[in-house]
């Protein structure tokens, strides 16, 4: 009965099958570590920085989804955070592992997809940087209902995701509908928000409390590249 319609995960399996499986492309493309890729670099995001610096976040419980190698993980252990990271690649987390071995720090870095998260009010703080715009949008229900019940009562969701505008700098060639998705088959690399539609998004289940876009750092120390928004949410009552 493998391809019956019986519950709505039945329907989300069904309406991802005719897209390519992202640890397909994730594995792969974390393999090559001296890529020319800039958040290679092992450096925090810039937002998540002034975050910490001006106190709107503090020391607590973190997860950093779709954490990649691990840069903001490693972050927010140094900034005294207990963090766990998860990612579907398992090359990822490799290095992710390595990285904080390397510094010290004990992090749970964990090979899983966001969709296998099951947390109840567990979390002071939820990071994304970039998970949400590779998410089809079918399941952005399901992803958005597991981060605010992760989180604990007035914990934070931070995110970064592309803007529309900067083809020629790295983002989305376009800004694409969600029903352009399913028309076309393809999600193009990621999907770019205008500020409008990600408010839309996530104001159901998050107050924002900063919203700008991401800035390109005078320094090493940290991330931030122009085609990115950057934002912080706090979690609604239920």
């Amino acid at each position: 009965m493998e391809r019956t319609i019986r519950s709505v995960e039945d329907v989300l399996k069904m309406l991802d099958h005719p897209f390519r499986s992202p640890d397909q492309f994730w594995d792969p493309f974390y393999t090559d570590r001296e890529k020319a890729v800039p958040f290679f670099k092992n450096a925090p995001d810039e937002n998540l920085v002034s975050y910490c610096a001006r106190g709107l976040i503090k020391p607590g419980k973190a997860m950093d989804l779709g954490c990649g190698p691990g840069r903001n993980s490693l972050y927010l252990a140094q900034q005294g955070f207990d963090v766990a990271g998860c990612d579907i690649s398992g090359t990822a987390i490799q290095w992710a592992r390595e990285r904080a071995e390397e510094k010290g720090l004990n992090i749970r870095f964990e090979c899983k997809s966001v969709f296998e998260i099951h947390s109840e009010g567990e979390y002071d703080l939820v990071y994304d940087s970039g998970c949400l715009h590779h998410l089809l949008p079918h399941r952005r229900i399901q992803y958005l209902e597991m981060v605010s019940r992760a989180l604990k009562p007035k914990g934070f969701f931070g995110i970064t995701c592309f803007r529309p505008g900067f083809g020629d700098q790295g983002g989305p060639v376009r800004e694409m509908s969600d029903w352009d998705v399913y028309q076309e088959g393809t999600m193009n690399g990621g999907l770019a928000f205008s500020e409008e539609k990600i408010k839309y998004l996530l104001e159901p289940f998050f107050k924002c409390i900063e919203f700008r876009a991401s800035e390109v750092p005078d320094h090493d120390e940290s991330f931030g590249v122009p085609f990115l928004w950057a934002s912080l949410w706090r979690k609604k009552k239920s």
